[in-house]
């Protein structure tokens, strides 16, 4: 509990809150349909794969840059983070999501809003298969960033955040038809 009350702790789960902010907003935004036509699936991987960039190089020296839930549990279940730790950047990850999406709604025209980005499986696709395909996609993006991360590698650390973003530009690409 020591680390509850380090300065240290607050700022990272700070961290971790705008960078979820502004993922939900930046990727959310970039997905909405502002002209008639089809959405740009390669424009909304392409908006999320950026987003993810960027706040992992402006905020990994702080909090990691997790932004995402999975990754906050991959690095908990892989010892590489402490529970109270995970638990503030889960709780942080949350709350941030859905002030960016609520702000999103708010300066967003109500035609041009719709369901803010939300998707739905392909008529095609049954739960269990797309539930399958989240899983392998997750897993891609976790072992990327595990990947991008490893001390072993002789990379440069400030370069972890391109891969990671590319990834995740891929497995949207991939998942969301």
């Amino acid at each position: 509990m020591r680390e509850l009350r380090s300065s240290s702790f607050w700022r990272a789960v700070l961290a971790e809150f705008l960078g979820s902010f502004l993922y939900a907003l930046l990727g959310l935004g970039a997905s909405l349909r502002w002209a008639p036509g089809p959405p740009s699936v390669l424009g909304a991987a392409l908006a999320f794969g950026l987003a993810q960039t960027t706040l992992v190089q402006a905020l990994g020296h702080v909090s990691g840059g997790h932004v995402n839930p999975a990754i906050t549990l991959a690095f908990l279940m892989a010892s590489q983070l402490s529970l109270p730790r995970a638990l503030g950047y889960l709780l942080a990850q949350v709350l941030g999501a859905l002030a960016g999406a609520g702000v999103l709604y708010g300066v967003t025209p109500a035609p041009v809003r719709g369901t803010l980005g939300l998707t739905a499986l392909h008529p095609g696709v049954g739960p269990g298969q797309g539930t399958v395909v989240e899983l392998l996609l997750t897993a891609q993006f976790v072992l990327c960033v595990f990947a991008s991360f490893d001390d072993r590698h002789d990379g440069r650390p400030a370069m972890a955040a391109v891969p990671v973003g590319f990834s995740l530009a891929l497995g949207h690409i991939f998942g969301v038809r």
